[in-house]
Formats: structure tokens, C-alpha cells, sequence
């Protein structure tokens, strides 16, 4: 494992750790981040992700359609994660009480580790394809470390188990680097594995961070996404 792997590993822990903090100093600030999020994940999806699933299946005579599917199942299969399990609402704490806390955490620590597979996944495609997943995956594992901490206090959950939980919110995407790229992954799982991917991130960033950036309607959420967009965009064209 190369020392860029280890240095992106850690940035997932840390910026966790940031986003649990800054969910109770910064609140109003959260719309700007969710909307710069949003736009760097769907881009990473469309620019990065897809496109390489797509040219690992064609070299190796994987039928496209698998790949389709695999991205249209695994939008559903988070769509209904999110649906049982976790909540991102940040405004409308009273509306979710039933929702219990270590549950919707403990989801997102799972979905945190998924995070880190998909960077180890993508390094072992090429180490420009890592870089530019990590660096989505470090914007968006800064909400997960919100979003970890407003599941727990919403549900009236003690501050030192919100705190245990989002240690392991920021652990989690680490171990999923570490076990990814610490073993050979066959090309065709490999494309499979990235449509996967491209599901979640679609996800994550159309229909859970974006509806966020709704509450607050200026230019600069605009500006924020934007922002977003152009960097995975210039990241993919530069890599």
C-alpha cells in the first residue's frame, strides 16, 4: 500500500471527525457544504466512475447491461437504506424521534466503510481514478460525521455514545480502504463493483444531500454545486 492511499485514509477519518464538530459551531453554513458535496459526487459518478466501469467490461466482454443494472440496484438498494434506517433531515429533528439512534448510526458507519471500498476500488483500476474518488468521498464522509451526530442527539441518545459512534463513522471508511486494496480484485467484480459505486453516489448526492441545499435558495448554493461539478470535471480532464 503506497503512502497516498495511507494520507486519503486519513483524510476520511478526520474529515468525519470535522463534520461531527462543525454540526454543532456552524449550522448554517451546512447548506453551502451539502450543495458542493451534491455536485462533486453526481459529476465523479458521470465522469469518473462510470466511464471506467464501462471500459473494464467492454475490454473483458462484459455485457453493458450488467453494468446498468448493477447502478439501478444499487440506487434502489440505498434508496430503501435510507428509507428504514437512517435520516439526513437536519431541520426537522421532531418529525424522526422514531427512528432509533444507534440504528440510523450504525447504518452510516456501514455506509461509511462502503465509502472507503469504493476508494480502494478505484485504485486498483489506476491511481488517478483513487485520487479523484477519494477526494469525493472526503467532501461527502464530512456529512456522514453531521449526519452521525444529528441521528444520535435527535433521538435523545447520551453525548458519549454520539461521540463512540461517530469515532466509528471515522474508522469505518479507513477499514474500507485498508481491506480493498489489500486484495486482487477480478476485473469483471471490479466492474460490477464500480457500477455499484456509481448507484451510491448518485444517490447520496441527488437525493440525499441535494434536498438539503432546498432550504436555503441563494445564488451561492448554486455557486456551491457549481463549484463542485467543475472540479471533478477539471480532475477528470487534468488525471
Amino acid at each position: 500500500m503506497n503512502t497516498l492511499v495511507i494520507i486519503l485514509a486519513l483524510l476520511t477519518f478526520f474529515s468525519t471527525l470535522i463534520g461531527g464538530v462543525v454540526i454543532v459551531k456552524f449550522r448554517k453554513y451546512l447548506p453551502f457544504f451539502f450543495a458542493f458535496a451534491s455536485g462533486s459526487l453526481v459529476a465523479v459518478s458521470f465522469l469518473d466512475l462510470l466511464p471506467e466501469s464501462l471500459d473494464i467490461s467492454r475490454s473483458i466482454n462484459l455485457p453493458v447491461r450488467y453494468i446498468m443494472i448493477a447502478v439501478v440496484f444499487s440506487f434502489f438498494f440505498y434508496s430503501l437504506l435510507e428509507r428504514f434506517f437512517l435520516t439526513h433531515h437536519l431541520e426537522d429533528t421532531d418529525d424522526h424521534e422514531h427512528i432509533m439512534g444507534p440504528i440510523g448510526a450504525g447504518s452510516l458507519v456501514v455506509h461509511s466503510f462502503l465509502d472507503g471500498a469504493a476508494i480502494g476500488s478505484a485504485f486498483h483500476v489506476n491511481a488517478s481514478i483513487g485520487l479523484i474518488v477519494a477526494l469525493a468521498v472526503i467532501f461527502h464522509d464530512f456529512t456522514d460525521g453531521i449526519n452521525t451526530v444529528t441521528v444520535m442527539l435527535k433521538n435523545k441518545q447520551q453525548i458519549r455514545k454520539t461521540v463512540i459512534f461517530l469515532i466509528l463513522d471515522a474508522v469505518a471508511p479507513v477499514a474500507g480502504v485498508l481491506a480493498t486494496t489489500a486484495i486482487a480484485i477480478p476485473e469483471n467484480i471490479l466492474a460490477i463493483m464500480l457500477a455499484v459505486f456509481v448507484g451510491e453516489f448518485l444517490y447520496i448526492g441527488a437525493s440525499t444531500l441535494l434536498p438539503e441545499t432546498r432550504k436555503n435558495l441563494s445564488k451561492g448554493i448554486i455557486v456551491a454545486m457549481a463549484i463542485g461539478i467543475a472540479l471533478i470535471t477539471v480532475l477528470t480532464s487534468l488525471i
